[in-house]
């Protein structure tokens, strides 16, 4: 239990920060008080998600944020950081007894090293205002998460993301070459940059997908690559799911890595590209870029690769489209109020497995109750394997089975995912939503991660609840 209560917490802060450093006001409250995680959506629309944080600290720098730390850890005051809020498996989620750490205003892109391809960042910068500085420059860092705008580069760190751009490009762990961040009890850590080295366990891995739980990631130094001189788009439509998925199999099993391959089944072929075919095909989408020797070399390989298992090219304006409308998502909460449950749950496996994955989650989630839509995309390829990234749409006639329904969606999907083998989370994070399903993703391992925490942050103040499981 905290030492301190709400209006104790606040004065001391204020004192110690300065006034204009901590907000209490109902604004400032409500719009730290939870992420975008459907569930927490749904409750709010239910007028059941009522719990506000004690308040909102927002630093200017990383001594800000090392007095709050050490503050809190003496007091045992639960902390929450905060970035673009963006996220969507409930890793933000604080009660009345919290302090949320905003880290917006740090805001800056500290230092473009043009001959090491590197960059320092602060934390808070937002994804699109930073890449947008890469290019004036001539760089970018090829992350194009879905979020790019909603989203900073320490929530990028802090769960594990991976851009759309993933296949050449690498996930946030490939990118990511060292930072700095600020331990629990208010330490100050810096994990030096370098192309690589050995000297033991590699201390970013701490960091990376930690949701906060093992300290406050505050700058970040990452790999830029120059602006390509080449893009080739190309796109197919394949018989089935199963044939297009081996054609990507193929393609990066020969060492191609064009940094967009998207496949989707037949139900999200006809809602995104109908306007290029009207059957039950499934579209592929491939664009390459780099030097103009290289895509020309990948697009013919390619082609005929996807020309094999039979896929008839449909051109570049269904890529042209993805490009064009990849961002523009409609507001969840605008479903939510005309009585929808939905979401999206991406999981990943091995080639070996991705077929059973994709068939049998679609086959569990049609077995929910009042379930309108089960489909699935591809967006993210490795030699090994590549991801999933299923769709649910359902509609109860009760509002008070839109949790349970919701619930059981997420129950089978995961279920089904570990029984067949592949890992229940490739990119959102775990938060709240997944965290029950750590012991069985993770088995005997999982002690390594509550060993972990427990000597990062002994006292438990560092984001409860999230990543691992609660006893």
């Amino acid at each position: 239990m905290p030492e301190r209560d709400a209006p104790r917490v606040r004065e001391d802060l204020a004192a110690s920060l300065g006034r204009d450093r901590v907000a209490w006001d109902d604004a400032a409250l409500a719009a730290h008080a939870h992420d975008t995680w459907p569930l927490a959506l749904l409750r709010l629309h239910q007028g059941r998600l009522t719990s506000r944080p004690a308040c909102v600290v927002r630093p200017a720098n990383t001594d800000e944020v090392a007095t709050v730390l050490r503050y809190a850890n003496q007091h045992r005051v639960p902390v929450v950081p905060f970035g673009g809020g963006s996220g969507v498996g409930g890793g933000v989620l604080p009660d009345g007894a919290t302090i949320v750490v905003d880290l917006r205003r740090l805001d800056q892109l500290l230092e473009l090293n043009e001959t090491a391809l590197q960059v320092r960042v602060q934390a808070g910068m937002f994804g699109h205002i930073y890449e947008d500085a890469l290019q004036a420059s001539g760089y970018s860092m090829g992350h194009w998460p879905q979020s790019v705008a909603l989203s900073t580069v320490g929530g990028w760190v802090a769960t594990r993301a991976a851009g759309q751009y993933s296949t050449r490009y690498g996930s946030i762990e490939d990118m990511l070459l060292g930072l700095e961040a600020v331990m629990a009890d208010g330490r100050v850590v810096r994990i030096k940059s370098t192309p690589r080295r050995s000297a033991g366990p590699d201390p970013r891995h701490l960091f990376l997908g930690a949701e906060g739980t093992a300290g406050i990631v505050t700058e970040a130094t990452f790999k830029v690559f120059p602006l390509p001189e080449s893009r080739r788009s190309l796109s197919f439509a394949f018989p089935d799911f199963d044939a297009g998925v081996e054609a990507m199999r193929l393609i990066v099993r020969a060492g191609w890595r064009p940094p967009v391959m998207r496949l989707y089944d037949a139900v999200e072929s006809g809602r995104h590209f109908g306007q290029w075919q009207n059957d039950e095909r499934c579209v592929l989408l491939l664009l390459s870029e780099g030097p103009a020797s290289l895509t020309a070399a990948e697009a013919e390989a390619c082609h005929a690769v996807c020309a094999a298992h039979g896929g008839d090219p449909l051109g570049e304006a269904p890529v042209q489209h993805w490009l064009h409308e990849r961002n523009n998502v409609p507001s969840l909460l605008s479903f939510i109020e005309r009585g929808f449950v939905l979401d999206t749950i991406e999981v990943a496996a091995e080639w070996d497995r991705i077929h059973a994955l994709y068939g049998e989650v679609v086959a569990a989630l049609r077995t929910v109750p009042h379930l309108l839509v089960a489909s699935g995309h591809t967006s993210h390829c490795y030699a090994q394997g590549t991801n999933i990234y299923f769709t649910f749409v359902a509609k109860p006639d009760d509002p008070a089975a839109a949790e349970p329904t919701y619930m059981a969606c997420w129950t089978r999907a995961m279920e089904t995912t570990l029984r067949i083998g592949g890992t229940i989370c490739h990119h959102h994070g775990i938060g709240r939503l997944r965290a029950p399903w750590m012991p069985a993703e993770h088995g005997s391992a999982l002690d390594l991660l509550r060993a972990v925490k427990h000597a990062l942050d002994p006292n438990g103040i560092m984001n409860p609840g999230v990543l691992l499981p609660t006893s």
